[in-house]
């Protein structure tokens, strides 16, 4: 470390399917910022199969940007010395396809729950859920596991205390299907035994000649409670420990890095928690990929991270198509378009991933996709983050089996601070109010709402420097990594086109006054920069809502971004008109009224 113990220079990189970016990070002027970014091409695959190499290449471009010296030859130089190596490396990495989990608990909607909440908030995708009562016969879940080889199983069932008979059943049936990893044939396949403690002996003679067994706290030790870290503390460990130490040239890197390599989507998890925490604050935050839509939240106090892996903006495009429906994605696009133009683009780009739209009309048809690839995967996180099912309703094993009742959503919009969007949809979107549109309409936030998007997606490398350093990783996310882009007024309420919604009144930094009458069914935007805020009063018509009850004025300052104050007075629940030409006419007014498609 440099002078009086600080650190003064950190390098992070974030090891990914396709690229590797690595960012350099410097304490100037006694505040952390990002200095430079660089990138190339991930290389664990042939004929490099060293990630090593793409992690050198995407510092050398940081060196070559910054003039900042981070390497001698093949070494990372420590400590900084002024303009010369850096005092923490760390790095993140999704190459190889990620962490490949299958999870396993008594009852499906209970403890099995549990499990994947553990495991997809240690950043893995989970390929399925074995669970005593999910209606599959033994050889049926032998057989799928077999099938399936995942990186890791988390097994877990019963409350501390209670009976163990279903917990050792799917501890036999995971002994009887002998799993084998996906990854290198010279290992045992890691199982994680997070379950009612009075089990563990007899989980230890069945499992522990065929697997790597390792045993945790229980992550349901009673009903009315999850204890999720420790079974998502040793997923991480064994991620390393096993998982990538298969993956060319990952056992070097680990010998590099100053804190453990984490999953990517576990530290985009990670930079997301801290950030709930330190401003105590609700938060969504969303990464969608090409294959891939991963959505965060942290509402009362609870993190959930739910994986779409069947939704994305290049490889899984036709499954968006799939789940959406024709109709769905069309009612986006802001011009007549024959149903076989919507299949025929998307389809060449699901067999053309890589490309990015050349036409006005592509773009938009692509954004399009992307409000309903977002709506689906918003779906499927609020059915996940949900509070305790099984609390205080039934007391034997007989009744939780036989209890559907679903806890609550724990996603509560009206509470919901700030949304973040990160992944090439939306963070390089050409003009930043697309970007805010796709937002508004793939979330639908109620009431006041924070909107900014990850400038260059470094939320991964923030990530796993939160776990380190949290003063830099919050910093540099709030100074360089989030492009503010306003705040959102949504009422909560429907009504008829042009008819009474809110008075909205501003005092402007600048010394002017806006007061207006906004009709229901309107978009508009205010300018109010980044960095500045404005007192404003809004005054519902009755039934409608902005977060103080309905019909009761609200007044609150609120601050600024690249597009300003929105005032979305479309109602919500939201619904587009079915008629093809008012639709059209609709869509056309609000993309102007937010500037989102200049006229060439």
């Amino acid at each position: 470390m440099s002078e009086n113990g600080k650190i003064r220079a950190i390098v992070a990189t974030d090891c990914g399917s396709t690229t590797t970016k690595a960012i350099l990070i410097k304490l100037v002027d006694g505040e952390y910022r990002l200095i430079v970014r660089g990138e190339a091409p991930t290389t664990v695959e042939a004929p490099f199969e060293d990630v090593t190499r793409g992690v050198l290449n995407a510092i050398r471009e940081v060196e070559e940007l910054s003039d900042h010296e981070v390497l001698d030859g093949e070494k990372i130089i420590h400590p900084n010395e002024g303009d010369r190596g850096v005092d923490l490396y760390l790095s993140t990495s999704s190459a190889g396809g990620g962490l490949q989990m299958m999870v396993a608990g008594v009852v499906k909607s209970m403890t099995a729950e549990s499990a994947e909440r553990a495991a997809l908030g240690a950043g893995s995708i989970v390929m399925d859920v074995l669970a005593s009562n999910d209606g599959r016969l033994p050889h049926e879940q032998i057989e799928r596991i077999r099938h399936l080889r995942p990186d890791m199983i988390l097994l877990s069932g019963g409350i501390d205390g209670g009976t163990i008979t279903h917990v050792v059943e799917l501890a036999q049936i995971i002994s009887a299907a002998d799993p084998k990893p996906r990854l290198g044939a010279g290992y045992n396949l890691p199982v994680i035994y997070a379950g009612n403690k009075d089990a563990r002996g007899e989980v230890d003679k069945l499992l522990e000649e065929k697997t790597s067994l390792y045993q945790v706290d229980n992550l349901r030790p009673v009903l009315e409670r999850e204890n999720l870290g420790p079974a998502r503390d040793k997923i991480h460990d064994l991620f390393m420990e096993h998982v990538m130490a298969q993956a060319p040239g990952y056992s070097k890197l680990m010998g590099w890095t100053d804190a453990p390599i984490m999953p990517t989507p576990g530290a985009v998890g990670s930079i997301i928690e801290t950030i709930a925490k330190q401003q105590d604050i609700e938060v969504v935050g969303v990464d969608i990929g090409g294959a891939t839509t991963d959505v965060f939240s942290v509402f009362q106090e609870t993190f959930n991270r739910t994986v779409s892996a069947n939704l994305g903006m290049s490889y899984s495009v036709s499954n968006v198509l799939a789940e959406a429906g024709i109709e769905n994605v069309m009612r986006w696009v802001p011009f007549k378009l024959p149903e076989l133009g919507v299949r025929n683009r998307i389809k060449n780009k699901m067999i053309r991933p890589t490309t990015v739209p050349q036409a006005l009309d592509d773009l938009k048809l692509e954004q399009a996709i992307a409000r309903e690839a977002l709506r689906l995967a918003f779906e499927q996180h609020k059915n996940f983050a949900v509070s305790l099912k099984g609390v205080q309703q039934e007391r034997t094993i007989s009744e939780a089996f036989s209890q559907s009742a679903s806890g609550e959503t724990l996603v509560n919009m009206m509470d919901l601070d700030l949304l973040v969007g990160s992944g090439g949809v939306l963070s390089h979107a050409p003009r930043r109010q697309q970007a805010a549109m796709m937002l508004i309409d793939g979330f639908l936030p109620e009431g006041i709402t924070r909107l900014a998007v990850d400038s260059i997606f470094m939320m991964p490398q923030l990530g796993v420097l939160a776990e380190v350093h949290e003063r830099a990783a919050t910093e540099v996310f709030e100074k360089d990594c989030l492009i503010h882009l306003g705040t959102l007024v949504a009422p909560v309420g429907t009504g008829q086109e042009g008819k009474p919604c809110v008075k909205f009144e501003a005092s402007l930094p600048d010394g002017t006054h806006v007061s207006e009458d906004i009709p229901f069914g309107e978009m508009k935007a205010y300018p109010l920069p980044v960095g500045e805020t404005a007192q404003v009063k809004i005054t519902p018509a009755r039934g409608f809502d902005v977060g103080s009850g309905p019909g009761k004025v609200h007044e609150q300052s609120l601050s600024g971004g690249v597009v300003g104050l929105v005032v979305d007075t479309r109602g919500r629940p939201f619904e587009l008109p079915t008629d093809e030409n008012e639709r059209v006419s609709r869509l056309e007014k609000w993309a102007k009224a937010f500037d989102a498609y200049p006229e060439a």
